[in-house]
């Protein structure tokens, strides 16, 4: 009888039990002299925002953190509009934190314009039939092309590219 193989796992232990081995980039990233020194900041960073959507999970959606120094924890938001509602909101964040075990004495807030906020564009709900999509490239073709109309055409035209069929 032959034993089975060993399972693929590293000599880490953790509480007792071996870890499952872990691959590709954190591999790399753990093993590499200059970038390992980085990880515990960026997994420290990683947790931190994890918390934060937590407790504020409307405007974290947004909002990023940035850096944790010195106790005090620096947030980039896209605009001003966010600014301010997260400001109102910092007392609430910070006892947060604090009950979560984090020790934040100071609460920065960074506009950062070039944040870019995408959000996903809805799925179509409507589907359009051909004799529609018919009747509305009829109407575009025939308006008169006076410049009252320009907008009514483009209109027209950007309906027909959304709902044209590839």
């Amino acid at each position: 009888m032959s034993t089975p193989p060993a399972p693929s796992f590293r000599s880490y232990i953790k509480r007792g039990k071996p870890v499952a081995q872990t691959s590709g980039a954190s591999d790399f990233l753990r093993l590499n002299d200059q970038i390992s020194s980085l990880l515990p900041a960026v997994r420290r960073r990683l947790h931190l925002q994890r918390e934060c959507q937590r407790l504020m999970p409307r405007m974290f959606e947004y909002a990023e953190v940035l850096q944790l120094q010195d106790g005090q924890l620096t947030v980039a938001v896209p605009n001003a509009a966010l600014a301010a509602r997260l400001k109102q909101n910092l007392p609430t964040l910070q006892n947060g934190l604090l009950e979560g075990g984090w020790q934040i004495n100071a609460i920065k807030i960074k506009v950062q314009v070039t944040c870019k906020v995408e959000k996903e564009a809805p799925p179509k709900q409507i589907a359009m039939s051909d004799s529609a999509l018919r009747a509305f490239a009829s109407l575009e073709q025939t308006l008169d092309p006076h410049p009252q109309n320009a907008g009514l055409r483009d209109a027209l035209a950007r309906l027909l590219s959304r709902h044209r069929k590839d």
